[in-house]
């Protein structure tokens, strides 16, 4: 199945694209996608109906993210090892982990805010899931029960925040707006191996990622199974993967991004996303 969530900011419902891509309103099964409405149990709900038995979405609806807010925004830095390379790093031993603020979710069409004080605005294509089953000290063999499903993200990220302000790097992870996420929530059954889905992103047009999950170093069973030795992931967590090279930091010279300028962001199987990036605003 491919879940969305559709409707103005604030406002969003949850929804299906049906076998002809239309969007179906789910609100009359499912509150929203976020919490245990992605069980196992709710997702057997949400497939044994019938899509055409629900109504359609106004044409042209905006989707908001294709999670609700999560509780847990967790990202795996250096996880691709030529994008480890291109920034002149070792390949981890252990997987770098960070947070990204929760509210920095938006939907996967929305703009992208410069936040005050930037001056090294980035791009990341990323393969993010979202946990349905909640996970805490899980053995890797049965990592994936704990998956309901997948989609992208872009992991947008402020490198002088990030690496030159000190401390952690949650500093540059986690403004307004740096977490697009869809637009399909993709449930796993539709994509049983993600070892090498091809994953792109271009700046006005221009393709400067373009990659594969093959170069991931801790996919995604060792990644549940890891995080959850530290911490408890509830149904609705998200964890976004890592990125393939071609962020603009690892350009010679580097390349940010500015206003005006317009990302899209796809991986195989899960869509595509386009942001426009906007000056800050109160």
């Amino acid at each position: 199945m491919k879940l969305v969530r559709f409707g103005e900011k604030g406002q969003e419902k949850p929804g299906l694209i049906d076998s002809t891509g239309k969007v179906r309103d789910l609100s009359s099964v499912i509150p929203d996608l976020a919490g245990e409405a992605l069980s196992p149990a709710s997702l057997t709900k949400i497939a044994a109906v019938d899509p055409t038995s629900l109504p359609l979405a106004p044409e042209g609806v905006r989707l908001g993210s294709c999670v609700a807010r999560p509780g847990n925004f967790v990202a795996v830095g250096l996880n691709f090892a030529d994008h480890a390379a291109e920034t002149n790093n070792p390949i981890p031993d252990e997987p770098v982990l960070f947070n990204k603020a929760p509210n920095c979710v938006v939907g996967p069409d929305d703009d992208v805010m410069i936040p005050k004080g930037s001056l090294k605005l980035d791009w990341e294509v990323e393969l993010a899931f979202v946990i349905g089953t909640r996970a805490r000290y899980v053995e890797e063999k049965d990592a994936l029960d704990h998956v309901a499903g997948y989609f992208i993200c872009n992991d947008v990220s402020e490198r002088h925040f990030q690496i030159e302000r000190g401390g952690q790097w949650a500093k540059g992870k986690g403004s307004e707006t740096f977490g697009p996420l869809g637009p399909w929530l993709v449930t796993k059954d539709e994509i049983p191996d993600t070892s090498d889905l091809a994953m792109w992103l271009e700046v006005n047009g221009e393709k400067v990622q373009n990659g594969s999950t093959k170069t991931m170093i801790f996919r995604i069973p060792f990644l549940v199974h890891y995080i959850s030795q530290f911490m408890v992931l509830e149904p609705g967590d998200v964890i976004t993967t890592g990125t393939p090279p071609g962020v603009g930091l690892g350009f010679k010279p580097p390349r940010f991004l500015k206003a005006g300028d317009v990302m899209r962001v796809g991986i195989a199987g899960l869509g595509v996303q386009q942001q426009t990036v906007v000056p800050f605003q109160l």
